[in-house]
């Protein structure tokens, strides 16, 4: 506030000093308690609510500098909390921390006047930073209304007030020109006050919206009333300077009010002129037209995403209807995605996604829709196609520009895709259907050996009910109860006994026999399932595991392999716990297994899991160890027990590589990282020498045993 001068600031130092109220309205009882423990401080009063009637209810009595709101309450929304906060010009700066992923919810909330959306459990930091922000802004705001209640009369305040305002003010005289406009004209729009007194304001007015603002920048009512508030296109000057919202635009918020001079017997008099503002909110209008756009595109790629390209659809097929004319739609689904995944880690695979987005565009026609489906799937629009081969000319394109290298982590990789095609009408008359067909005509090519395209048959119907066959007797089966373990010894060769056992699931199918896990896991994991089968497979090895150490193996472990999908899941160690608490375990009796390509993630949320896991007791073991081309920096960083080499290694310890490089890198980096080695395949006398000359001492395989029944293994155990 440079240029104005305040003799006495006691007043302002008092509000400093007195307490900052902030309100936590949120229904689940560890959130607000995160939330209270994360704000707190010093001259701050903390005051928690779960509803929001009980929200309602303080505001109404209380003065609140910031609330921290969640939209799903159990009574009313944090959305009419907010709106109420705004009709009645409640002083309260509102942060919104929900759970609700709707972008509508997020831009509702923008336009209500929250400082912050922010969705669950989002970053806290953020948060903090926000609500720190928020107070610092309100007691400035306090200390400018201080100087405005003891200056209030001063005609030098009043114009060191319009001077310094964040909005645009402006007069126009009774013709629409400018008589005056304040600093902010400068600031904001780049012009200064010599290039715009005398002009008509329409020479600051985008031409589309003029019509809009007629009767609006320039008040000629009688009533003299405000007018409503308005969103107008201002032009603005570059001089240099790049403007965020599109070439020489500023979107601002106006109001005005017409100027009257005084008339006869209680009547308005004449027309004099007009006084206006203008509030900037590009920013704003920008942050929506964001949150819009991510609701309808791919983050990564930028191309549409489901949703939109659906859309899209439809309209097509509805045009398409009308002039008879067909609609192509493509599923476009990569063949080797999951190496450069496994190989080189997520960063590169999102890097290859990019470069192939890139690709597919430059194979179709300017009105066609790319679409991202989700990780490595992309589907095409045609629209208004003259004949159904018109479709295969693209396909062939995206064939042929697929064979290029990508580079991805220094190297040529080349990325085939497979193509499936379905044409309205003939493969289908509404947008399910044709997706679904394409779909299904893709399967057929990744079937037939990939790297091609194919149209959609009806013939081709019938392995996809097969594949849905199997989905349905894969949900009666755990409901039946269909799985059963089956049990494989793993032997110390020092102490010459078993010392623990790995739990192995199979299916028990009423139809087609025994099923080993190859033939659904991949299906239960991609249909949700394999949580329900996971915990099966847990409850029946720890009831088992309860009964063998009863019965005296008191020593024994058991070991149970865990999906990586499991661990995107919130309750996963409460689950794994629970039933090895339910039958009275020790919880280091309990081994978890997780593949080695779980560590290519990274995720925080992953480490975490093991960590907690760990914390409780349970031990963690990396199986497969060896095939996923991890850094050595994950054993580090991971909290793991033991690791299992690889099948595939012990394989090549035969009489003409006795002393493979790799066993004995491996052996070292268990001995280096104090983590116990478990070979498994272990199918010779001269592998078990050899592994045990190495340093190995627990094994797994068919030298040992085959998997068995627990009724066997019992007696194995038992000889």
């Amino acid at each position: 506030m440079s240029g104005f001068a305040m003799s006495n600031f006691k007043p302002m130092q008092e509000a400093e000093r007195s307490v900052d109220r902030i309100l936590i309205v949120d229904d689940e009882p560890r959130m607000r308690a995160s939330l209270a423990t994360l704000i707190e401080g010093d001259g701050r009063e903390i005051t928690q609510c779960a509803s929001g009637t009980a929200a309602l209810a303080l505001l109404e009595k209380r003065t609140i500098a910031v609330a921290l709101l969640d939209i799903n309450l159990p009574d009313i929304s944090g959305l009419d909390i907010l709106k109420w906060i705004s009709g009645n010009h409640i002083p309260t700066s509102v942060i919104m921390v929900s759970g609700d992923d709707s972008i509508d919810s997020a831009i509702q909330a923008l336009r209500y006047g929250a400082v912050e959306f922010v969705r669950k459990p989002g970053d806290m930091a953020h948060i903090k930073h926000k609500v720190d922000s928020a107070l610092h802004r309100r007691h400035l705001e306090h200390r400018h209304a201080l100087m405005m209640a003891r200056l209030e009369q001063s005609e030098r305040l009043h114009r060191f007030l319009v001077e310094n305002s964040p909005d645009l003010i402006y007069t126009l005289d009774d013709q629409g020109r400018f008589l005056f406009v304040n600093n902010r004209f400068e600031s904001m729009l780049g012009y200064s006050r010599d290039e715009v007194i005398g002009k008509h304001y329409s020479t600051v007015v985008f031409d589309d919206d003029r019509e809009l603002v007629r009767f609006i920048f320039n008040e000629r009512r009688s009533d003299n009333r405000a007018s409503a508030n308005i969103e107008v296109k201002l032009k603005a000057k570059h001089d240099g300077k790049t403007w965020a919202y599109e070439s020489r635009c500023v979107v601002a918020m106006l109001s005005a009010v017409g100027i009257y001079g005084e008339g006869s017997g209680g009547q308005t008099g004449n027309f004099m002129g007009t006084y206006g503002v203008a509030r900037d909110i590009t920013e704003r209008k920008i942050a929506e037209e964001t949150i819009s756009f991510q609701a309808l595109h791919d983050h990564l790629t930028q191309l549409p995403n489901r949703r939109l390209f659906k859309d899209r659809l439809e309209l097509s097929i509805t045009q398409a209807r009308r002039h008879a004319r067909m609609v192509g739609v493509m599923f476009v689904d990569l063949d080797r995605f999951k190496l450069v995944n496994d190989t080189y880690g997520h960063a590169e695979g999102d890097e290859l996604l990019k470069s192939v987005a890139q690709a597919l565009r430059r194979c179709v026609r300017a009105g066609d829709t790319l679409a991202r489906q989700g990780g490595d799937e992309f589907t095409i629009l045609l629209p208004d196609l003259a004949q159904a081969g018109d479709a295969a000319v693209i396909a062939d394109k995206i064939v042929e520009e697929l064979k290029q290298p990508f580079h991805v982590a220094g190297q040529d990789f080349r990325a085939t895709a497979s193509v499936g095609i379905a044409v309205f009408p003939r493969d289908g008359d509404n947008a399910d259907t044709l997706l679904k067909n394409a779909d299904i005509a893709m399967y057929k090519v990744k079937a037939a050996g990939k790297n091609a395209y194919q149209f959609f048959t009806p013939e081709m119907n019938a392995s996809y009910h097969e594949r849905i066959g199997l989905e349905n007797d894969l949900r009666l089966a755990i409901e039946r109860s269909e799985f059963k373990l089956y049990f494989q010894p793993q032997f110390s060769v020092v102490r010459k006994r078993i010392v623990g056992m790995e739990a192995l699931v199979r299916w028990q199918h009423p139809e087609h026999g025994l099923l080993d896990p190859c033939g659904f896991i991949d299906l239960a994991e991609e249909t949700g399932l394999i949580r329900a089968i996971t915990d099966s497979v847990l409850a029946q090895a720890c009831a088992q595991l309860a009964q063998w150490r009863a019965w005296g193996h008191s020593e024994l472990r058991m070991s149970v392999n865990v999906s990586p999908q499991e661990f995107d899941r919130g309750d996963l160690v409460d689950r794994i716990t629970s039933h090895v608490e339910r039958h009275r375990l020790p919880h280091n009796s309990l081994e978890i297994e997780i593949t080695e390509n779980l560590l290519l993630q990274d995720v925080s949320g992953v480490i975490d899991k093991m960590r907690m896991l760990r914390d409780r007791g349970v031990r963690i073991s990396i199986d497969d160890f060896g095939t996923g081309y991890s850094s050595l920096n994950y054993l580090r960083r991971f909290p793991i027990n033991s690791i299992k080499l690889d099948q595939s290694f012990v394989r090549d310890l035969d009489e003409n590589h006795r002393h493979s490089p790799i066993v004995n890198a491996i052996v070292g980096i268990a001995d280096g990282f104090d983590l116990k080695l478990l070979a498994e395949g272990v199918e010779t006398d001269f592998q078990r020498r050899t592994l045990q000359d190495l340093g190995c001492d627990e094994m797994q395989g068919f030298l040992f045993s085959r998997p068995l029944p627990a009724a066997e293994a019992a007696r194995l155990l038992a000889g």
